[in-house]
């Protein structure tokens, strides 16, 4: 039994992943905005067989509660073996260029909040010397394009937020793993209209992270193949990049 925390526990990919951690017996703690969300979640999973579940509402951007947050986390459980950060918001493009603030929020819920939950994380799994730290970043950190920027810029960030506290944690017996999924069916994409073969579904992800958690990987891309994608779109020169509108 491994004992988990779930940040953006109500996202579709969070909701997957805790359904196959619940099925193997594992104990959990659940954190999203909804509490209402939340307990029906938690009844989900207990029902699929979960040691134990908890849940509390938090909202990500609320900074000052997430030490008091990590810190009541190891009171429930006794302990935490593996941390899952899967919360984020998908902003519009235009509207980040049109106006700082509309910048300012995606940026401060895709990446600052994360930096917030990290260092208390990191720090507790530093001492007690084991852990995994994963978190869903993104392909879209991997390089900037011009209909999604700002969004891959939080996204790079948290990827390499996760290289230096890999390097600085892997010492300590502390894995620390980067997500980076491609196109997935969610809510949270459920504007574009057209998805075709390069989408995945919300399990085939999950079974995707369950996998990486387990082996303890520095870096996956879910499905497989956006591996290879992707070092072909980091490949091409900027000179021809920056006129192929993408």
């Amino acid at each position: 039994m491994s004992k988990i925390l779930i940040i953006g526990a109500t996202s579709a990919i969070a909701q997957a992943t805790a359904r196959i951690m619940a099925a193997r017996g594992d104990a959990l703690v659940m954190v999203g905005r909804s509490e209402e969300k939340l307990k029906a979640v938690a009844d989900d999973l207990l029902v699929r067989g979960a040691e134990r579940v908890d849940f509390t509402a938090m909202d990500a951007n609320e900074t000052a509660k997430h030490e008091p947050l990590i810190g009541t986390v190891y009171e429930m459980l006794g302990g935490l073996d593996t941390v899952l950060i899967a919360h984020g918001v998908l902003p519009d493009q235009e509207a980040c260029q049109k106006e700082f603030d509309e910048a300012e929020k995606s940026l401060q819920t895709n990446f600052m909040s994360v930096v917030s939950l990290l260092t208390p994380i990191a720090n507790r799994f530093e001492q007690q010397k084991h852990g995994c730290i994963a978190v869903i970043s993104s392909v879209a950190g991997d390089r900037g394009r011009q209909s999604n920027y700002v969004y891959g810029t939080a996204k790079a960030g948290v990827s390499t937020l996760l290289s230096g506290l890999r390097n600085r944690l892997s010492r300590a017996g502390v894995a620390v793993v980067d997500i980076r999924p491609g196109f997935v069916d969610t809510p949270m994409t459920a504007a574009f209209e057209k998805k075709g073969f390069l989408w995945a579904k919300p399990e085939a992800i999950a079974k995707g992270i369950i996998k990486a958690i387990d082996k303890r990987k520095d870096i996956v891309y879910l499905p497989f193949f956006w591996r290879w994608i992707m070092l072909i779109i980091r490949c091409i020169p900027e000179r021809i990049f920056k006129k192929l509108g993408l």
